[in-house]
């Protein structure tokens, strides 16, 4: 058999974003070992792509917040199936994240009388979003690297873990590779924290970074976690469309947090027309209101750009459809209207250089051109809402790839927050799991076999096909067939495509060595992906109905009997299937918030 290193942790957590980082500190800081497995340098992960801001009820705009109204807030905007104990957790101490942040020398921008500013974003009642210009994502992350590397936490960076090794029905470790020298290395632990992100390079228009490829659901639904809400993925109505060559990269909703405007291809702000039924009565219904509520007139509502996530996206897409799109197939995003030059580029320095250096629109005086992209996973790995535990003894998750905090749609600014609340619980439990078991942590070898036997397969696929063909079939087919609008038809037909697709991939051959082989590393990736993607399909195709993130031409209307249900993904006989359960409502002490 192939050599291999191996390493030895009390807990081992994969992932090193927001989430992992957060848990890795908390982890230590309880006395245990711990392993810090990075995909790519400690510090580049996707969470630096969060800009906007963390929503956090410190009521230092707007005296009137508090947790209450941010928990309505976070249900509300989730379509009232989120899993309520955890938005009760997250509401409750988001504040205290946040502070704790800023303790550690997190730079937050200020108020004028000091304290740390907040901005308004869609869905949330109060200006809630604390933020660091449009870079709150990357000084969230130079803050936790700080903690990792004082904690001495043991940091492997640019490696990719390829399985989860199991001890019985207990979780003892993982089995991967270093992407730079091709090395096999296996990670004994006596847990696990999965904190792989996010989804969206299935999708071939994303916000998305490279490392997003869906890695940490497979991985636990191979080791027999339950998955769950696969159906409610997020797609932000702004993101470039224009070169094509950056096509999908985020513009911050900060920018219409901050006042800027959404017009169609007759410079109509078409929003008025679309706000539901729930928020009657809440948002502006001129542009006259609006602007008062710009200047700061507590009386005004809210303009109508501010609306959740999925009612923007959707309403983007009616426009486009109905012949009022922008000549590359978008809407236009006016801020240069509302707001001064300085203004613009004091509260959004990286909007006006992206754009600037990428489309050569000067944002100041112009207009964005912007459109849908798939930018974030509201479902995932089912986890107990205290302790982060999955339904696999000793595995626990946190952040994008664990389920259940926002239902059926999240509200901006609300995943920054997410991943320290529950990264922190995820460590903490983690280490305390840890604890409380005897001997040393050891790999199974014929586990360990077995999979570096797998992935040595491409090298030896006789007359194989390149890997990199698959990886852009699979894009292709979620972009066509389950994307923001979708119907049984064309799911039918992604689900038909990914088994042939399996198939390709089992075959796929690559050549050179073992080191830094990109290609190599796409074979290995694809086995993960068809697996999280078949989840995806499955679950949509089960939900008969739009809700959120899930929008079905064949089921336009949302019901209020298939809001109860929850839909499985589980291991079934060596593949996927779908259970349904009743779906836990509201506690009793919460409801009456969310009737206020």
């Amino acid at each position: 058999m192939e050599n291999y290193k191996v390493h030895t942790h009390d807990v081992l957590v994969i992932g090193a974003g927001g989430a992992g980082m957060r848990a890795a500190y908390e982890a230590s800081l309880a006395g245990a070992s711990v392993g810090l497995v990075s995909k790519s340098l400690l510090g580049k992960a996707h969470t630096v792509m969060a800009e906007g801001g963390m929503a956090a009820s410190l009521a230092n705009v707007h005296s009137e917040d508090n947790w209450k109204v941010h928990f309505r807030d976070t249900m509300r905007g989730g379509k009232l199936i989120n899993n309520s104990r955890m938005a009760e957790i997250f509401a409750k101490e988001a504040p205290d994240r946040v502070m704790e942040l800023e303790q550690w020398g997190a730079i937050f921008d200020r108020t004028s009388d000091g304290r740390i500013s907040q901005r308004p974003f869609g869905g949330h009642l109060y200006n809630r979003l604390a933020h660091i210009g449009d870079r709150t994502g990357l000084e969230l992350i130079r803050t936790l690297q700080d903690r990792v590397v004082s904690a001495k936490v043991d940091v492997y960076m640019e490696h990719t873990i390829h399985s989860l090794l199991m001890d019985g029905q207990r979780v003892s470790g993982a089995v991967g590779y270093s992407r730079q020298t091709g090395e096999f290395v296996v990670f004994q632990a006596r847990a696990v924290v999965l904190a792989t992100g996010g989804l969206g390079k299935l999708y071939k228009i994303t916000s998305n970074s490279w490392e997003c490829t869906g890695d940490g659901f497979a991985l636990a639904s191979l080791a027999g976690a339950d998955l769950i809400d696969m159906e409610f993925i997020q797609f932000h109505p702004t993101g470039m469309v224009w070169p094509p060559g950056v096509m999908g990269l985020l513009v911050t909703e900060g920018v219409r947090g901050d006042g800027g405007v959404l017009k169609n291809s007759k410079g109509e702000r078409f929003m008025f027309r679309y706000v539901p039924d729930m928020f009657k009565g809440e948002f502006a219904e001129t542009e006259e209101e609006g602007a008062r509520w710009l200047k700061g007139d507590r009386a005004a509502r809210r303009p109508p750009e501010l609306l959740t996530r999925d009612v923007v996206a959707k309403a983007i897409m009616r426009e486009v459809r109905e012949g009022r799109g922008s000549p590359h197939g978008g809407v236009f995003l006016d801020i240069a209207s509302q707001r001064d030059a300085a203004f613009i580029k004091r509260r959004l320095p990286s909007m006006y250089q992206q754009f600037k250096e990428l489309a050569n629109v000067d944002i100041t005086k112009d207009p964005m051109e912007i459109g849908p992209t798939c930018h974030y996973m509201m479902g995932g790995i089912r986890v107990e809402p205290e302790t982060q535990a999955t339904t696999v003894q000793g595995l626990y998750a946190a952040g994008e790839v664990a389920a259940g905090l926002h239902g059926a749609n999240r509200l901006g600014g609300n995943s920054l927050t997410d991943l320290v609340v529950f990264g922190r619980r995820a460590g903490l439990h983690a280490a305390e799991f840890a604890r409380k078991l005897p001997g040393t942590p050891s790999a199974d070898k014929a586990q360990v076999s077995k999979y570096i036997d797998e992935m040595l397969a491409p090298f030896k696929a006789a007359n194989g096909e390149n890997p990199y063909d698959v990886f852009s079939d699979l894009r292709a087919t979620m972009q066509d067939n389950v994307g923001l609008v979708r119907n049984a038809d064309d799911m039918k037909k992604a689900l038909q495509a990914i088994g042939q697709l399996r198939q390709r991939a089992a075959k796929t051959r690559v050549t050179g060595s073992r080191v830094y082989n990109p290609g190599w590393h796409t074979a290995l990736q694809l086995h993960l992906m068809l697996t999280t993607a078949e989840a995806v399909v499955m679950g949509a195709l089960e939900r008969t109905e739009s809700r959120g993130g899930h929008t079905r031409e064949d089921y336009p209307d949302t019901s209020k009997e298939m809001g109860k249900l929850l839909f499985i993904a589980r291991r079934k006989g060596g593949g996927l299937a779908i259970a349904r359960e009743t779906r836990a409502g509201v506690s009793p002490d919460l409801q009456p918030l969310l009737e206020k």
